[in-house]
């Protein structure tokens, strides 16, 4: 996986996905990305709803069209992915009078181990001047 393109790896997850996705009308599609390796992949969706002391399927799922605009508008959300290379990409999907609506939401993750590692240990508080006197 580590040398496919991120941009492959999230195709790729869509092909996985392409048959579930047919049977949904609304969920968060997620990825999570460690190294800009997705590993975990999958969708938080309410497959039944209850109304009136019944518990009904809803609706119909998305149909070939809005499957390719949905994996279409993931991609372009990676040109929006900065510096990060951990993290998670959420998309909120919805069909509203036939169209399919997606927000993406993005959370970079850093370590601060790895920081501790990065740069020398120096008071930073104490030479920033902002140290307390007393």
């Amino acid at each position: 996986m580590e040398q496919l393109s991120l941009a492959r790896q999230l195709d790729l997850v869509f092909k996985e996905l392409d048959q579930e996705l047919s049977g949904l009308d609304s969920g968060v599609v997620f990825v999570q990305i460690r190294n800009n390796v997705i590993g975990k992949f999958g969708i938080r969706h309410n497959p039944i709803t209850g109304r009136d002391g019944r518990m009904d399927i809803e609706g119909s799922g998305l149909n070939d069209t809005q499957r390719t605009s949905f994996r279409a508008m993931a991609l372009e959300t990676l040109k929006y992915k900065r510096q990060w290379t951990h993290g998670e990409i959420s998309y909120d999907f919805t069909v509203r009078q036939g169209m399919i609506l997606v927000d993406a939401t993005m959370e970079s993750n850093y370590n601060m181990a790895n920081l501790m590692i990065r740069y020398p240990r120096t008071n930073t508080y104490l030479d920033s001047g902002m140290g307390s006197t007393s």
